[in-house]
């Protein structure tokens, strides 16, 4: 097969399966699609079966934090601790939408900075939706805090998005840098979001609720989740100080957390293995094989000289056009291959500094435009369907519309901020 062929084959199998991993035909599992693709590439000789077992070893450390912090989300919300946090958030409000909206979005950004915005967008939102419904108050402004939160909370930690260990797989600064450079823009980025859809929703939430909240005690074994989830954050921050892969110490600290609710409870801890989606996983791995195969043609020499003319304009305006075209990207592909690719590029390049928080930045917010972004918002939107809620693309985007450019502009606002203070950030 001519290279011309081979490169023609390789876009269009990799963007194929990027379709059908959007749009789900049938509404098989974004898994099967993106698998086939990748399988295909290495049936048909495009990418070598060494180079894509390579690919998917490089990825060890994102299944790593995945399984570990899937593991975690079960045992809280097995054990009661996500239903307890949405109830206690009923009655601290008492009565006013106004405070339950701001109560659940506070909730939901500690979440998403201590378990990552997975568990925040497919955990906690069931528990939320069933205490709003107890409440009797319209629960589409609070279903939205949960979706936006998890991804404009998502770069306070290294921990607190899978993209993150995407983006900086090969060189994830220590934690005293990344919050040097990240918790600005951060906490910009969260109060801008709240702002946003705290003026969407307005009349939403400008009344009071009248439904009896009902009171939840949480049980021995959910505070011994808690204990541990603390736990894990303290360890995942001493490796990031230290600046270890974070991926292994997530799993080997969730498993021993697992082990000690179980022994607790006297439990078999085998079940919980269901509770690990092995299809995402799967997905990861398979998008590891696709986007190698797309570099191997060319697209990170494509990619590299972008970012290149993005530098020519300046620091300030090139940083900020490409944290808009990697933000908007996103929805065209997905903030994970495109966080690969990225991650890639800035790994080829050298970069660092401005111009690589702007990519960051970019991957992580981006998604907060539309329901294709990320994989969290996808099953965010598929939790909502199982509870006979419809939430359209264009509902999503006349909000993302929004909050996505306002959060992004504010959070490079504090990247420049910090980057005039410390240049060598």
């Amino acid at each position: 097969m001519s290279q011309p062929t081979a490169t023609i084959l390789i876009l269009i199998i990799s963007a194929l399966s990027i379709l059908l991993m959007l749009i789900r035909p049938k509404n098989l599992p974004e898994v099967y699609w993106v698998g086939a693709g990748a399988t295909l590439l290495v049936v048909l000789r495009l990418i070598p079966v060494r180079l894509a077992g390579k690919a998917i070893a490089e990825g060890s450390d994102v299944y790593f934090f995945l399984i570990g912090m899937m593991l975690l989300s079960a045992l809280a919300r097995d054990n009661g601790v996500f239903d307890w946090v949405a109830a206690r958030s009923i009655q601290a409000a008492r009565g006013s939408c106004g405070k339950l909206f701001a109560i659940i979005y506070g909730v939901g950004t500690i979440v998403t900075i201590c378990m990552s915005n997975d568990a925040t967008a497919v955990v906690l939102t069931p528990a939320v939706l069933a205490a709003v419904r107890k409440s009797k108050a319209q629960p589409l402004p609070f279903l939205f805090a949960c979706a936006m939160i998890a991804n404009a909370a998502s770069f306070v930690l290294p921990i607190s998005n899978p993209a993150n260990l995407v983006v900086f797989h090969e060189g994830m600064p220590p934690l005293g840098r990344w919050l040097a450079s990240f918790l600005l823009p951060s906490l910009l980025s969260i109060g801008a979001t709240f702002l946003v859809l705290r003026w969407y929703f307005r009349e939403d939430v400008c009344f009071d609720f009248t439904g009896d909240s009902e009171t939840v005690e949480l049980k021995p074994e959910g505070r011994m989740v808690l204990y541990g989830l603390a736990l894990v954050v303290v360890v995942l921050l001493v490796m990031s100080s230290l600046n270890k892969d974070l991926g292994l110490p997530t799993c080997i600290a969730a498993l021993c957390v697992t082990a000690a609710v179980c022994f607790r409870n006297k439990s078999n801890p085998l079940p919980l293995a269901k509770e690990i989606s092995w299809a995402t996983l799967g997905l990861v791995a398979a998008l590891f094989v696709i986007v190698d195969a797309v570099e191997n043609i060319g697209a990170l020499r494509v990619m590299e000289a972008a970012l290149h003319r993005a530098e020519a304009m300046g620091p300030y305006l090139g940083s900020l056009v490409t944290s808009f075209v990697v933000a908007v990207g996103n929805n065209l592909l997905n903030n994970l291959p495109l966080g690969l690719l990225a991650g890639g590029t800035l790994t080829a390049t050298h970069t660092h500094g401005l111009m690589a928080n702007a990519v960051l930045i970019g991957v992580d917010l981006g998604p907060n435009l539309s329901v294709t972004g990320s994989l969290a918002t996808i099953l965010w939107l598929l939790a909502l369907r199982k509870e006979n809620i419809e939430v359209s693309a264009m509902d999503f985007l006349k909000v993302g519309a929004i909050a996505m450019p306002v959060a992004l502009v504010a959070s490079m606002a504090g990247v420049f901020a910090m980057h005039a203070i410390f240049p060598t950030l």
